[in-house]
């Protein structure tokens, strides 16, 4: 390869090192500039954090492969790739299985065998991440000379560097002690990761980001299933008491005396049963966050105690005269309306504005496009690894089946579905495949017709003697209203979109018909 056209493909992106751009701007055209120079099928920058290799930016692979975690222990090619000084080619015939067979976007049939070829990139020294190219021709790469790659690989680099640092500059407001912390706790091995690239979940990540760095407490609403526990933690660790623990406590899961317990420990003898001194959540958090999950389920004896220890940081172990000091952040979440609440009389007002210092919405699944397809990526590389198969992915018809859909169940129903799909699909297989796809038929969703819920019917005999028009009508409403309820575990926001009623409308017709 001569120099001119290797000049002509850095030539952009040295101009791009003094330039602002988005990080995935940046990113896009890196890749575009390799495959000019490297033509290729298929081009990815990966990035390594902590044991796995996270897409930034992908050409040519399918959508959900940016969801993916790819974990260098199980995938030998990154290994090899990630010990190498330069770019390394494999043999179109080597055995070491590719994690990108199967993921070449629009390509239907079962490819096992390619062109490979990889650079690692090094900042400071270090590690940093993967440049890849895969090829549908075994003999693409045969005359590509190496050393183009190395000298791409020099340029990615800096431009890796200079895109973290354009990211640092705009963290100014935060000194260098709290940007080291925050960038540790979000991509420490425990910290799991938000996945995304809709306007909605950015929305969500900014606010995210602006509330952590306060000590404001946050109240999280959002439907079941769409990751309030995993916005309760990246609050946390975008918190100066991110060094702190967070604890958490499902306030549904316990009978009031026993959420006492656990919220404010007890001394030996306090009820049966207690053999000895234990401190409570807020004793456990203290420095840190508390995390009160399902907030909405507490009684009002409850919301009473509570409120006293968010106000003066006071508190007492049950059974005990002795205070104890805290100094804890609350973060609280419920799929439940509390304003409703307070107005109907269940739920405490002054508890209520105390926990909605900073309200956060997070977005239901169906208003977030395509992440649908980022997180399917995510939840199939975790499955491809526990079922030990080479590649699990995604057929176009069943992509196009998961956008369709209307996930009544969010992120939760969407991990469920995939693997619970993957497990039925691979028993279906008379052999074991190394490529399994997955297609709409193994998914089995509901299609928009069935996906609509049918009104209860009510049959003329099944309603009860002597009713008159209005009084059966009322006790068709009651049916139609207690069903959908069911179906959205009583939550009256979601009930009210399915019947297409405004909120406040259906609890009005809800209490003249005796249901609330």
């Amino acid at each position: 390869m001569t120099a001119k056209p290797l000049l002509t493909a850095l030539l952009p992106l040295v101009a791009d090192l003094s330039r602002e751009l988005p990080e995935s701007e940046r990113y896009r055209r890196l890749l575009d500039a390799m495959r000019a120079l490297l033509p290729c099928d298929a081009a990815a920058l990966l990035r390594l954090d902590g044991e796995s290799l996270v897409p930034l930016a992908v050409d040519g692979l399918s959508p959900d492969t940016l969801g993916r975690r790819f974990k260098v222990s199980e995938h030998p090619r990154f290994q090899i790739l990630l010990d190498a000084k330069g770019p390394v080619r494999f043999d179109s015939d080597s055995e070491l299985p590719d994690p990108y067979d199967g993921l070449v976007d629009g390509l239907t049939e079962h490819l096992e065998v390619h062109d490979c070829l990889g650079c690692p990139l090094f900042i400071d020294e270090r590690p940093w991440g993967l440049l890849t190219l895969d090829a549908l021709d075994p003999e693409r790469f045969e005359q590509i000379e190496l050393d183009a790659l190395q000298a791409f690989a020099s340029l990615a680099a800096a431009t890796v560097s200079a895109a973290e640092r354009i990211e640092r500059l705009a963290l100014r407001a935060e000194d260098e002690h709290q940007r080291a912390e925050l960038y540790r706790q979000a991509n420490g091995p425990q910290q799991r990761e938000m996945i995304g690239q809709s306007k909605a979940h950015k929305r969500l990540v900014e606010e995210i980001n602006l509330v952590g760095g306060s000590d404001l407490t946050v109240l999280i609403t959002g439907e079941t299933g769409v990751g309030k526990e995993l916005v309760a933690q990246a609050i946390h660790a975008a918190s100066p008491r991110a060094e702190k623990p967070i604890i958490s406590l499902n306030c549904a899961a316990l009978p009031d005396t026993l959420v006492e317990s656990e919220l404010f420990g007890h001394v030996r003898g306090a009820f049966t049963g207690a053999v000895g001194d234990r401190r409570g959540k807020f004793e456990l958090a203290n420095g840190g966050t508390l995390f009160l999950d399902e907030v909405g389920e507490l009684s009002l004896s409850v919301q009473a105690k509570l409120l006293r220890v968010l106000q003066s940081g006071q508190l007492q172990r049950l059974g005990s005269d002795r205070e104890h000091q805290v100094d804890v952040r609350l973060i609280a979440a419920t799929n439940r309306d509390l304003a409703e609440e307070v107005r109907n009389g269940r739920y405490r007002a002054d508890f209520y504005h105390r926990l909605s210092v900073y309200p956060l919405q997070v977005p239901p699944l169906r208003e977030r496009g395509r992440d649908v397809l980022l997180l399917s990526g995510y939840f199939l590389e975790q499955n491809r690894s526990r079922m030990g198969l080479g590649s699990l992915r995604l057929s176009p018809d069943a992509q196009a089946a998961l956008l369709a859909y209307n996930w009544p169940g969010n992120v939760r129903e969407l991990e469920h579905l995939i693997g619970r799909s993957a497990l039925k699909a691979l028993g279906n297989r008379h052999e074991r495949p190394k490529i399994l796809s997955l297609d709409a038929t193994d998914l089995d969703l509901p299609t928009a017709a069935s996906e609509t819920p049918e009104a209860p019917t009510i049959a003329p005999q099944s309603l009860q003697g002597g009713l008159d028009l209005r009084q059966a009508t009322e006790q068709y409403q009651r049916q139609l209203i207690s069903a959908c309820l069911e179906r959205h575990q009583q939550n009256w926001a979601a009930a009210a979109r399915e019947l297409g009623l405004d909120r406040a409308n259906l609890g009005r017709l809800a209490r003249r018909l005796g249901l609330k």
